[in-house]
């Protein structure tokens, strides 16, 4: 069979003029219509809006846990696959020998603020103590909650849910975006990454809904991120002094989660105004310098023995374990209480989710992370986007999150950090290490991380708003209109708010595992369109078939 050049010609319809001058009309007006209805939804019916989605989210998680587990797993294996695979590893992601934008420091603290950088703040001290206090070897009988023989665990899981399967959703979603739009020529949008699979057939309806499809979920997943930055966000601003945004329970008051949401989307709102080469890259460096001065704190302060041992041994038994986490799935028996079931129920709450959560933000994140990697080869890429970030997740969550559990193992902490919010025991831990020695100090360390959490959620915010707003434009990287960028910045800070007030970060967990299903389909279409155009390029290389846009003339067929 003749291989046939490159489809390097996608024609997305966008309006000539007018308020969508620039802009696929199908794609932008359908995804505010359902932003928008699940907006008033969640606003004017709270109780209905949280028990329908809680009946949604109990019928995917019993039908797809497994899907969810086994497809991220194949992520892992493609983007390792890629990197090794010598025809694959080596392409530049542009044209050849084109190089690289920004500097190495300025792209990793563009990909980690605008990835999970939010998370860290509120997961690396929460998580090692969750799972501390329960994960399935306690439900097994096999280790002793809150015991030392329990830590090993403890940071498995930890790793599992932050490391390679994480920022393999955002690598397939980055590789395949970056490929098809800088070698290939075509608009920077999802609909491109599937063109060795559907063809021209996705300049019409096929195309729009998958665009459609990855609105929503971005949406869905950069607000469940937001929900739990607002959550600590107010929580940090209830520890330097300012009273009346908690309640007694330690959850944000509905004023609370205003103010945090004015605050937060309005700068990020202005910075997404700015672009991605200046806003968004300066505050991606400050909160970076700010994370690494956090972070030395804690491994100079801390438990550094101990977050040590978290991080080697952890580690070590991570990657012994991953094999057997990243394919199996708990069976319930349907007996409520029994060992099964709660193996199943944790599953739910915790790898189930983590996945929905990454795949949600893996078009954000992904489409985020092509447009500052162009020049980049896919080897470079996979290294830097899914092998040193798992790395510099593994030393927050064994520093910051090691010096949790030590405190509450040798019992000096006395449950000061387990009985505290998820989103304030980061707050809790260093009030508890510093007060002793100055009020000030404390007080001082306090706003430092609400500082940092702040720029963390500016950056993811309104990276978010230009990422839709690109692929509402059909993939124009160019500067939007005004109007649109408010629009999502708005729509954005109401979808947070209103599903924290319906429910608050269950329901937005629940919308966001929700909206993650169709978009977790089309990831794992990327990858195989991903690879039948690597393998095609090699034939093509071999036949003397130009391969990038640089060399060729806009052609027909993949």
């Amino acid at each position: 069979m003749s291989v046939k050049p490159p489809l390097t010609d996608l024609p997305i319809k966008t309006a000539d003029s007018g308020f969508y001058r620039g802009f696929s009309v199908n794609v932008a007006v359908i995804s505010k219509i359902i932003i928008s209805m699940l907006v008033v939804w969640c606003i004017v019916w709270p109780s209905e809006a949280g028990t329908i989605l809680g009946n949604w989210n109990s019928a995917i998680l019993a039908q797809f846990a497994a899907w969810y587990i086994w497809v991220v797993a194949a992520f892992v294996i493609v983007c390792l696959g890629l990197a090794l695979w010598p025809a694959g590893g080596r392409l530049n992601l542009g044209q050849d020998g084109e190089v690289p934008e920004f500097s190495n420091f300025s792209w990793f603290s563009m990909m980690f603020g605008a990835g999970i950088g939010v998370g860290m703040l509120t997961w690396a001290v929460a998580e090692p103590i969750a799972h501390f206090k329960n994960n399935p070897a306690v439900i097994q009988g096999v280790t002793t909650a809150l015991d030392a023989n329990n830590v090993r665990e403890a940071y498995i899981w930890s790793y599992l849910h932050w490391g390679l399967g994480a920022w393999a959703c955002y690598a397939v979603a980055g590789l395949s975006l970056a490929f098809f739009s800088y070698r290939r020529g075509l608009p920077l949008t999802i609909r491109s990454s599937l063109t060795p699979l559907f063809g021209k057939a996705l300049s019409g309806n096929l195309g729009h809904l998958i665009d459609i499809v990855a609105v929503v979920a971005t949406i869905l997943g950069v607000a469940q991120t937001l929900g739990f930055g607002v959550e600590q966000f107010v929580a940090g601003l209830n520890r330097i002094g300012i009273a009346g945004l908690v309640q007694e329970d330690g959850s944000a008051t509905t004023m609370g989660i205003v103010v945090a949401l004015i605050v937060i989307m309005g700068a990020s709102t202005l910075s997404a105004l700015s672009g991605v080469g200046k806003g968004i890259k300066w505050l991606s460096n400050i909160n970076m310098v700010l994370s690494i001065t956090l972070l030395g704190f804690f491994i100079i302060f801390g438990a550094t023995w101990f977050g040590a041992m978290a991080f080697f041994v952890g580690i070590f038994d991570y990657l012994v374990a991953l094999p057997w986490l990243s394919f199996n799935v708990y069976s319930s028996d349907g007996v409520e209480g029994s060992e099964a079931f709660l193996l199943t129920q944790w599953q739910g709450w915790w790898p189930v989710f983590y996945w929905a959560w990454w795949i949600a933000f893996a078009p954000f994140v992904g489409l985020f992370l092509a447009r500052i990697s162009r020049g980049r080869t896919i080897r470079e890429f996979v290294l830097g986007a899914m092998i040193v970030p798992s790395l510099m997740c593994f030393v927050w969550f064994a520093w910051a999150g090691g010096t949790a559990v030590d405190l509450e193992l040798n019992g000096a902490a006395n449950g000061v950090i387990l009985e505290a919010a998820n989103g304030d025991k980061i707050f809790a831990m260093t009030e508890f290490m510093l007060s002793p020695i100055s009020e000030a100090l404390a007080w001082g360390m306090a706003v430092m991380i609400v500082v940092l959490l702040m720029t963390f959620l500016v950056t993811s915010a309104d990276s978010a708003v230009l990422i839709v707003n690109t692929i509402n434009a059909a993939g124009d990287e160019g500067p939007k209109a005004r109007p649109h960028i408010l629009f999502w910045g708005v729509a954005l800070a109401l979808v947070v708010g209103g599903l924290l007030i319906s429910g608050g970060t269950g329901a937005i967990q629940t919308a966001m595992v929700i909206g993650a299903l169709p978009f977790s389909i089309v990831m794992a279409l990327m990858c195989v369109a991903l690879i039948k155009a690597i393998w095609n390029d090699g034939r093509r290389e071999a036949a003397g078939i130009p391969t990038t846009t640089d060399n060729m003339s806009a052609t027909p067929a993949e």
